[in-house]
């Protein structure tokens, strides 16, 4: 089984800020502008949160708006917008990073956990802004484990309707592009673990968070013990330098590569990594 560290959400590059961190510690990742995508911020429902379009205008102040069009991907919750029949949280990937998929035999059964840059947010004015005694850092906010692979084809809207919405379907031109959609249980070696296929976590903690305590780098992560990397046990994809790895205080500490959007850790080599996943999605 392979799992699959996948950046997504606003940050510097795309979005330009990251995604809040509320007061009480909700998390909320904000999916990248998307031109050509047909869903707006103000359509996209949010649980126990202001408006996801409010929020967008008042963090990129007033870059995007509730107008604006949002790439709405991994797209993993039923109620973010009206569902057709049929619907599955589902991923879409296409270039490169499905290339980087492709070329690691990621198949069904294989699971995805999305992190994202964050940054705590406080009210002024009646207006979220960013807390500027806080720093930005990487955390981990949902994850998806695959059912099937779909080939994004000029046919996928007829054949399935329930995907035509999906911004991956806007652009047929790239023979890359595929979608994967989740199962509907979490199992990891035939056993159901007791949790969706596919979710959201709705506060954060220090268990999903990447970013060494109080380092100004969101880059600095520091990871449980075991996934420091040996001869034996290849580290993640894009990460396979060992001078970016050492040891501190029990844990592991890794200088992460801004290159790259999807790191693939194989839990087979790594088979505590299987707890920590359980850890995260029931967190």
């Amino acid at each position: 089984m392979k799992i699959i560290l996948s950046r997504k959400g606003f940050d510097s590059g795309s979005g330009g800020c990251p995604s809040p961190i509320f007061p009480d510690g909700r998390l909320q990742s904000l999916p990248i502008p998307d031109n050509d995508s047909q869903i707006e911020y103000g359509q996209i429902s949010l649980n126990k949160s202001d408006a996801m379009g409010d929020i967008v205008e008042q963090l990129t102040r007033g870059k995007y708006s509730a107008q604006s069009t949002a790439h709405l991907d991994p797209d993993l919750e039923e109620d973010a917008l009206p569902r057709k029949p049929g619907w599955n949280p589902v991923l879409g990937q296409a270039g490169a990073a499905q290339g980087h998929l492709r070329n690691n035999a990621v198949e069904a059964g294989d699971l995805f956990l999305f992190f994202g840059l964050f940054r705590p947010v406080i009210k002024n004015r009646n207006h979220w802004v960013f807390d500027k005694t806080q720093s930005a850092r990487h955390v981990i906010w949902g994850w998806l484990q695959i059912g099937n692979i779909i080939q994004v084809t000029e046919n996928t809207s007829y054949e399935q309707p329930w995907l035509a919405y999906h911004p991956h379907l806007a652009s047929l031109s790239d023979p890359n592009n595929h979608l994967y959609v989740a199962t509907k249980d979490l199992t990891f070696e035939g056993k159901a673990t007791g949790s969706s296929g596919a979710g959201v976590i709705t506060h954060t903690s220090e268990l999903i968070t990447l970013t060494e305590k109080n380092s100004p780098k969101p880059s600095i992560w520091t990871l449980p013990d075991w996934f420091f990397p040996s001869k034996e046990r290849l580290a993640m994809t894009y990460h396979r330098k060992l001078d970016r790895w050492s040891k501190r205080n029990g844990k592991t500490r890794l200088q992460s590569t801004a290159r790259g959007q999807e790191f693939i850790l194989d839990a087979d080599q790594y088979p505590e990594a299987l707890n920590w996943v359980k850890e995260i999605v029931q967190s």
